[in-house]
């Protein structure tokens, strides 16, 4: 017989509630922006590149403001930095949304990025102290509920885009829908302030560098950690495809209705979900190693064959086996470089969380660059080399863990 699940508090019940409406409107946030990307390009009158330099604004302000997290936590609470975060980056998607520029347009996601740079270490550090009070795993439920979000927010975008609504009014009703949800949530969390141990495991799980650097690194250690590093980068690399491009990739090269183009990112932040809700399960039997390996070639076969046979329907399944395929790359590559023997604790996973950030950074103006040259889809042909790259590089990963057997018992003597 199984032993039974302790009892859950009420409001400890409330708490997880709370935190999971958190999470599920950062999601909303970034996923009624991916949809309407193209309308604002042509809004802004710029061009893929001006756009892709704009856009690296977000990860801009993640990287030079991000490190204040673990500060404002410790002096005004994990729960008031996660809502009123989210609040302010609300505010900031709304400018962002009603920009006359470009220049305003940057600066506003720049004030995007580094709020919810907060709001991701507040929202992990809060989930981290419910989930130790909980003494089960429920960690991995929270980010399902940012993929859902994302979803909602992508199928939000293009039911707009579908309607024909102006990005101003679509925006004003995504900001009232995430505000009127933070302000249910904050009575919901727990009141008091967090651990030190609770804060710095947010950052490790928001992926963001913590205050100090990594001293003493072995020679032979770093050509794991860049290996590591690569391996989350892939995932990264993917998702700021589906985010930034594949709108504008498959309505402006495919011809696909504006409607039917925020289908690239709804498709591969669904399946993502999906990956990530089995992940654990798969990562169990069969190791990290095998996971992202296989997840690897789904990115290279997948998107290699819908950018090498261009068509809506096929670039939209592309993103969704991307989707799967990235599903534990960067939790797999955090999580090894966490236990990986002869480095400091923290050490591993502020390498490969600064390598991840600046990877945000270089991504849409890589692309960008290369879709003024030549193409969005040639800029596109950078994730099934990256799916490549994992799977040349996924032997860094651990392997399956086979359970020790107990030796046979001698048989029973029987009766004469």
């Amino acid at each position: 017989m199984t032993a039974a699940r302790p009892t859950v508090a009420p409001e400890l019940r409330r708490a997880r509630l709370g935190v999971s409406l958190v999470f599920m409107t950062n999601g909303i946030l970034l996923g009624n922006l991916a949809p309407r990307l193209p309308e604002l390009r042509d809004g802004l009158e710029i061009s893929y590149g001006t756009l892709g330099i704009a856009m690296a604004m977000w990860p801009i302000g993640s990287l030079g403001l991000g490190l204040l997290a673990g500060a404002m936590i410790r002096r005004f609470r994990s729960s008031r930095v996660a809502v009123l975060g989210m609040l302010g980056c609300t505010v900031a998607m709304l400018v962002a949304g009603f920009a006359p520029s470009v220049w305003v347009f940057g600066a506003a996601l720049f004030f995007v990025g580094a709020t919810d740079a907060w709001v991701d270490v507040a929202q992990n550090s809060h989930g981290l102290r419910v989930q130790r009070l909980y003494k089960r795993s429920i960690n991995n439920a929270f980010h399902a509920m940012w993929s859902i979000g994302a979803v909602i927010g992508g199928l939000m975008g293009a039911a707009a885009t579908g309607l024909g609504l102006p990005v101003t009014w679509h925006f004003v009703i995504m900001a009232v829908v995430v505000v009127a949800l933070n302000v249910v949530s904050y009575p919901m969390l727990l009141r008091g302030p967090e651990p030190q141990s609770v804060i710095e495991s947010g950052e490790d799980e928001a992926g963001m560098p913590h205050g100090h650097r990594p001293r003493r690194i072995p020679g032979r250690m770093w050509g794991l950690l860049l290996a590591l590093s690569m391996i989350a980068i892939a995932g990264a690399w993917a998702e700021d495809a589906a985010s930034t491009w594949a709108a504008s990739y498959l309505r402006d090269e495919l011809g696909a209705a504006a409607s039917v183009a925020a289908f690239g990112f709804i498709a591969l932040q669904g399946f993502q979900f999906i990956g990530r809700i089995t992940g654990d399960r798969m990562v169990d039997r069969f190791g990290q190693r095998a996971v992202a390996r296989a997840g690897g070639a789904l990115v290279f076969v997948g998107m290699g064959l819908a950018l090498a046979f261009p068509s809506v329907w096929g670039t939209i399944a592309g993103f969704a086996a991307a989707g799967v395929g990235i599903a534990t790359l960067i939790p797999g590559a955090f999580h090894a470089a966490d236990e990986m023997r002869g480095l400091k604790s923290g050490t591993g996973l502020t390498v490969v969380g600064w390598t991840l950030r600046l990877a945000f950074l270089i991504s849409p103006p890589v692309v960008g660059a290369i879709a003024d040259t030549w193409s969005l889809r040639a800029g596109l042909m950078i994730m099934p080399l990256m799916g490549l790259v994992v799977v040349l590089l996924a032997g860094v990963m651990a392997p399956r863990r086979i359970p020790h057997r107990a030796p046979a018992s001698p048989p029973l003597p029987t009766e004469n």
